[in-house]
């Protein structure tokens, strides 16, 4: 397939690095042109749980010499998928399928309101703790599974034909009916380590081994779960907090990444993450005071970093 990466940042990489080792035509897109200059220049390497690896990769800030691709992965982080999904006009032939990946709630909506919903694929990605070691070259801890579905409606042929994509790259993939489901139960456990690691400043096991941490950390999944529950969303777990610390000892040395834009100084994800929690339980008729707070510490901070106004 001819595969475009839109937003190639550390979990870009990641997905452009294995697709393209897999044979696909790829195109790396972003905005930061020292990360494509280096691409264009010495390949895109990434090492970590996958390997050591440098792959020949196509590499633009214009989508307009990548021209129509099969297949388009919007993986910019979610307060930039409306100006994102704007950019890629030029790559989209009719029948081009996008797949929206962001963390949170809401990504893959705002692309649907600027691409039509038809157009738009779910993704949501799971256990890989990626980060960007210098400009052309990425990290990831692990990667766990690759969760799938059509925005509207249950597994289609060419959800399966996306899917399919992605195993070619190594990638473990699960197709899934319930876009909610595949929603929520990551977003449980991106509440669980997002604002709780980006506050404390510490990696997960960190996190889980503090016991005052794991209070706060564990009390938002929990806030989460129950919000979930209230909403009637289908989740094949029933012990949240179980659940997270499983999933947070799979990639324990990982720091988010709302951590590691904080510690580049960058304006993170809260607002689609801990912050979407509150708002959801009050719709639910309950409360979620240790998101609320986690939220507010994490707006406080980046208002002293002067990242938010």
């Amino acid at each position: 397939m001819k595969i475009a990466v839109v937003g190639c940042g550390a979990m870009g990489s990641v997905y452009a690095a294995l697709l393209a080792d897999a044979g696909h035509e790829i195109w790396a897109i972003d905005s930061w042109k020292e990360h494509v200059d280096a691409i264009k220049a010495g390949g895109l390497r990434l090492e970590g749980a996958s390997g050591d690896r440098t792959v020949r990769v196509n590499a633009t800030t214009d989508a307009a010499d990548a021209s129509h691709c099969d297949l388009v992965i919007l993986a910019t982080k979610a307060m930039h998928v409306e100006k994102a999904a704007r950019s890629m006009q030029p790559l989209l032939r009719p029948d081009t399928v996008v797949l929206s990946i962001q963390n949170g709630l809401g990504g893959p909506d705002t692309a649907a309101k600027v691409l039509g919903r038809e157009r738009v694929l779910v993704g949501v990605v799971g256990g890989f703790g990626a980060s960007m070691k210098a400009p052309g070259h990425a990290h990831h801890n692990g990667w766990e599974l690759v969760r799938l579905g059509e925005l509207s409606g249950p597994v289609t042929p060419r959800l399966e034909k996306v899917a399919e994509a992605w195993r070619s790259g190594g990638f473990r993939v699960k197709c899934f009916d319930d876009i909610d489901q595949l929603v929520w139960e990551k977003l449980i456990c991106n509440v669980c380590f997002s604002g709780p690691c980006t506050v404390t400043g510490r990696t997960i096991v960190e996190v889980i081994d503090d016991p005052d941490a794991w209070q706060v950390a564990s009390g938002c999944a929990t806030e989460a779960y129950n919000v979930a529950r209230a909403r009637g969303i289908k989740l094949d777990f029933t012990d949240p907090v179980a659940y997270v610390r499983a999933f947070g000892m799979k990639i324990p040395n990982a720091r988010p990444s709302m951590l590691l834009d904080h510690l580049a100084g960058r304006m993170s994800e809260i607002e689609a993450i801990n912050g979407a929690i509150p708002v959801a339980a009050k719709a639910a008729g309950i409360e979620a005071p240790y998101n609320e707070a986690i939220s507010a510490l994490v707006r406080a901070k980046e208002r002293s970093m002067g990242v938010r106004k």
